[in-house]
């Protein structure tokens, strides 16, 4: 068998070795993990010995002690996780509730804060019905696979999450390039007489480029077409429109979109999944989505979100912050000639193009104190090899300044600016 490169392999290459048995695959990759680590390129996993935050102190290979690091990598887009007004909330709710909730929703694990989310992420998206799950990718992996079988189709963004591909499997699926117009008419077309029930799904906001969907041309083509609209918005709620309701108040359209997935785990600063639709679409889900119905429910800790919701709408001052530090970054890479995309999130892709200099580039990065995460295949098409930096409201601006001018010493050395 002809070896694997481990100078141009992706973490996607082992996924399945036809050669190799399970066990043989694991050792083959543990050998191509031996490689990255040996040349400082296995940033991935790294242990951090203080909270998410701003800067983090992490345990660095071949280092005795934590350093402390400027992180780009965390979702926390508002710095919720350490507000003191969360941290007393989850306190209370231990208190009152202690520490778990003991059973599945349907026989014993459905808590006054249960129903209290439920009630209060339906209302944020101005619905009257939602379903909780224990994460994000459990909303987006269980539901579809409760909803769409052998008779139905998913019409899918090339771009969106693991999860939704992971939801399709008992479906067919039929991908459009992203955010093409054309591609989605054409399998639109395709699908209208050919399957039962059509759904399209989409992100609102992009994990890898940090742009927004197309919404307001999509939900027209969707409903054209007679197939339901899906909107995956973990990226987008708490940091896009007005009032941080996502990529669906920027566009006013909630009366255009049929089911709205999204995370705790990002704004909201905690953990699980919710999704908000029609009642007889989210009754349908509590008894017949296996997922929900056969796990045992969330922690009490749970009213913290509640308690994260209520500071967003009352001190917008975090969503003004973010912007105001997402702005600042993205104009100082484009000045200094970085290829950051069509970001309009807090999420900002320094597009590199090549796997060995984006791999080298988050060494150097971490080198200078930057901890932020080269993403490339599968994640992302091999062109589009990238460093992707995730912004927050806490982070001050000698944080920016510091990638900054870690970006220009990056530059230097691997010439990754556009000439």
């Amino acid at each position: 068998m002809k070896g694997i490169d481990f100078e141009k392999a992706s973490f996607k290459d082992f996924e399945n070795i036809p050669a190799l048995d399970a066990i043989a695959r694991a050792k083959e990759f543990q050998l191509f993990l031996d490689h990255l680590k040996n040349k400082g390129h296995l940033n991935y996993r790294i242990e951090s010995v203080t909270g998410c935050g701003p800067e983090m102190d992490l345990l660095l290979p071949g280092k005795s002690t934590p350093q402390r690091c400027a992180c780009f990598v965390s979702n926390d887009y508002l710095g919720l996780t350490q507000h003191p007004g969360i941290k007393t909330a989850l306190k209370d709710a231990i208190d009152k509730f202690g520490s778990g909730a003991g059973a599945s929703p349907a026989i014993g694990g459905h808590f006054s804060y249960h129903q209290d989310l439920e009630d209060r992420i339906a209302k944020f998206f101005k619905r009257k019905s939602a379903i909780l799950y224990t994460t994000g990718y459990t909303a987006n992996s269980a539901t579809l696979q409760c909803l769409l079988k052998k008779e139905d189709m998913a019409i899918v963004d090339m771009a969106v999450h693991a999860s939704v591909y992971e939801g399709c499997q008992l479906t067919n699926v039929k991908t459009f390039l992203h955010n093409n117009m054309d591609s989605l008419e054409q399998a639109l077309k395709y699908a209208q007489h050919n399957y039962r029930t059509k759904m399209v799904i989409i992100d609102g906001v992009y994990s890898q480029d940090g742009d927004l969907a197309l919404l307001d041309k999509i939900a027209e083509l969707t409903h054209l077409y007679g197939a339901y609209l899906v909107v995956d918005d973990a990226h987008g709620t708490g940091v896009v429109g007005k009032t941080g309701r996502g990529a669906i108040e920027e566009y006013d359209l909630f009366d255009k979109v049929d089911i709205i997935t999204g995370t705790f785990s990002k704004a909201f600063a905690h953990i699980g999944g919710y999704v908000v639709a029609d009642t007889e679409l989210i009754n349908f889900l509590k008894y017949q989505s296996k997922q929900h119905l056969f796990s045992t429910t969330a922690t009490p800790t749970t009213l913290g979100i509640l308690k994260a919701m209520d500071i967003l709408d009352e001190e917008p001052i975090w969503k003004d912050q973010l912007w105001e530090n997402v702005n600042y970054l993205k104009n100082g890479l484009l000045g200094m000639g970085f290829d950051i995309g069509t970001t309009a999130s807090a999420i900002i892709p320094v597009k590199i193009g090549d796997i060995g200099k984006t791999l080298e580039a988050g060494k150097l990065l971490l080198d200078a104190g930057v901890y932020a995460n080269p993403i490339m295949y599968p994640a992302v098409s091999k062109k589009n090899a990238r460093v992707r930096l995730n912004i927050m409201a806490t982070h001050t601006k000698a944080h920016l300044d510091l990638v900054l001018n870690a970006f220009e010493s990056v530059d230097q050395k691997l010439s990754i600016s556009k000439p």
